[in-house]
């Protein structure tokens, strides 16, 4: 899992279970807010057959990430 840390948000790389395998994506959540994260799902036409797969894909996008908006959505 990587993190990166903006002014108001979080975002950690993370995997959605889909059938067949897994989504790549990034969660965000709200710093020293309660409530859920957001799940923003990635590269939604590639299915990863392994969790540890999506997640280093999600990781890699992570790094491209500039920011996250006030509901929790990716700036890119």
């Amino acid at each position: 899992m990587a993190r990166k840390a903006f002014d108001h948000f979080e975002a950690v790389s993370a995997v959605v279970p889909r059938e067949g395998g897994y989504y790549a994506a990034i969660a965000t959540k709200q710093i020293g807010g309660a409530g859920a994260p957001r799940f923003n799902k990635l590269l939604e036409d590639q299915t990863f057959k392994t969790a540890m797969e999506a997640d280093a894909a999600a990781a890699v996008e992570l790094t491209r990430l500039k920011g996250v908006g006030e509901e929790g959505e990716l700036i890119w």
